[in-house]
């Protein structure tokens, strides 16, 4: 089989800390915490923890507003702890990616502190600054968190560009000087020995000329700062850092198309994997169900576009921005365990490099939001004026705002079926789940038919079978309304191709299929024959892995 990196043959698992494991009992998950779970982490069978942003920060984004780089936030520990969390893990072969914030900063960091105060200060430039009126911004373009992407500060009379929170002022990557602050910061961590980066919303670094006006695509109302001709060379320079090292680079890179992909995450890219978001934009409800063809187009378009070594796919379902899959699917209470076997069959057995999110293992869903007040996240709260303004009832509103807003997966990590969770004897923050009486971890490590041992299971098949890795992807049944069928295809005839089958709807689906030699039932989440035939009938979010003979 062809020759694999790492990276490739890994699983990763995405910690949210403030929400993971709480130590010392103030209501704030922290490092220690996730110390304490390594063994947890280690049974379920992943390879590397990708840790969301532990950087001291004001947190009006939850810590993607970072004003220390260098500097452990106190709620998390302290940077020996981190230190001490990294050794624990590199002695239990479990590697850690950090997230690399370097599209903005914090308004509370030293940088931007001094850059306000005056058109002469050195650090001006290391942020994006236009003259205009105070109550005339330069142009019309929209923040992704709402309102305009223009801030005024009275101190200098200029604006400042903030592509998300108006407390998250954009860096300006055409400064010499802030790229090589930057560069030595990321130098340094990798120097600590930290094993890569998920590097945040790095489409976002170049700008398109301020003159321009946002325009009447309003399919596209952030093109004119996501994905703009000339941030290759930014890029490429961060490629060279990162060159340096055996390291796993995924970008969050929005706005850049299957097409384009190529360029980023082939041989020459500039990461190892970016995480699209094409099927996470696709779905689209109908009538409260999800529009399973283009879903399944999205992610078909991904694999094909990265096939024949184009490139490599960092697969996940959910990551602390999205609500949990299980709900986004709309699955009726009784089928919640079949489903979420269904929905880790399903992106698992994809070409590329599984994330797996804290408690997506163990079925966690939405949370049952009812007031705006529970809410922490500030574009759910900037959402829910925007519906209220539009007409929307309180009630409305918030019937939009609990199926949507990322405080969804940022709720406690369920444990056990004690107080809390298990997740801290105080109360966080964010209120635990009310159902994790019925899933927690406990209730789940040590039962042969839990969600969590499934996923043990796929993590294990993936690591014997290479074709699983390596494979490529050829989809069949393409426009079937309900079931996702595709191969993975051997490299010769010594290798089996595997079949995967899933029905991602809570209805019976009935379908025919090309004859299949030699099939045989490798996983499922029903009791089922080993036979497979022509003419199938799947339960509802039935799934089902086979081994069959390679068409080579």
């Amino acid at each position: 089989m062809k020759e694999t990196k790492w990276w490739q043959q890994a699983v990763g698992y995405q910690i949210y800390p403030r929400s993971f494991n709480d130590s010392n009992n103030d209501g704030i998950g922290d490092l220690p915490g996730i110390m304490e779970k390594i063994p947890y982490l280690k049974k379920l069978g992943v390879d590397f923890l990708w840790l969301n942003p532990i950087f001291v920060s004001p947190n009006v984004d939850n810590g993607y507003d970072i004003s220390d780089y260098q500097g452990i936030a106190p709620e998390f520990g302290t940077m020996e702890d981190f230190d001490k969390l990294l050794d624990q893990a590199h002695q239990a072969d479990l590697k850690i990616i950090m997230d690399l914030v370097v599209n903005h900063t914090s308004d509370q960091h030293p940088w931007f502190l001094q850059a306000k105060l005056s058109r002469d200060n050195p650090y001006h430039d290391y942020y994006i600054w236009h003259d205009g009126k105070k109550d005339t911004p330069p142009n019309d373009w929209p923040s992704i968190f709402g309102g305009s992407v223009w801030e005024y500060n009275e101190e200098c009379g200029q604006y400042y560009f903030h592509t998300f929170a108006k407390e998250q002022p954009d860096l300006n990557w055409d400064s010499p000087k802030l790229r090589q602050d930057i560069l030595e910061m990321i130098t340094w961590w990798l120097d600590k020995g930290i094993d890569g980066y998920r590097v945040d919303a790095i489409s976002h670094l170049k700008k398109a000329d301020f003159t321009l006006p946002q325009g009447n695509d309003n399919a596209r109302p952030f093109a004119h700062f996501q994905n703009v001709a000339g941030i290759e060379d930014y890029l490429n320079e961060l490629k060279n850092v990162f060159a340096k090292y055996d390291l796993l680079t995924v970008g969050e890179a929005s706005g850049v198309s299957a097409g384009q992909a190529p360029s980023w995450v082939g041989p020459d890219g500039y990461f190892k994997m970016i995480f699209e978001f094409d099927h996470i934009n696709l779905w689209q409800k109908t009538e409260q169900k999800i529009n399973i063809p283009g879903f399944k187009k999205a992610l078909s378009t991904w694999q094909n576009g990265l096939s024949h070594g184009q490139g490599w796919n960092a697969l996940y379902m959910e990551n602390h921005d999205v609500p949990r899959s299980i709900s986004l699917f709309d699955v009726p209470e009784d089928l919640e365990v079949t489903a979420g076997k269904a929905i880790a069959m399903m992106y698992f057995c994809l070409q590329g490099t599984p994330f797996i999110y804290q408690g997506q293992e163990l079925g966690m869903t939405n949370f049952p939001f009812t007031k705006i007040e529970q809410i922490e996240t500030q574009n759910s709260h900037y959402q829910y004026q925007e519906l209220l303004a539009q007409g929307l009832t309180k009630k409305e509103a918030m019937v939009v705002i609990q199926s949507t807003t990322r405080d969804n997966a940022r709720t406690p990590m369920q444990w056990d079926d004690s107080k809390n969770a298990g997740f801290s004897e105080v109360n966080s923050r964010l209120a635990v789940n009310p159902n994790y009486k019925k899933i927690n971890a406990t209730a789940q490590i040590d039962q042969p038919d839990s969600l969590f041992s499934f996923y043990q299971k796929l993590i294990q098949l993936r690591k014997n079978h290479p074709v699983l890795i390596t494979g490529e992807f050829l989809e069949l049944l393409p426009d079937h309304q309900q079931m996702f069928v595709y191969k993975r295809l051997g490299e010769t005839k010594e290798f089996a191709d595997f079949l995967v089958l899933v029905n991602l709807t809570d209805e019976v689906a009935r379908f025919n299929l090309p004859e299949q030699k030699e099939a045989q039932l490798i996983l499922s989440n029903y009791t089922v024959e080993n036979s497979l035939t022509n003419s199938e009938i799947f339960q509802p979010f039935e799934a089902r892995l086979y081994q069959v003979a390679s068409e080579k």
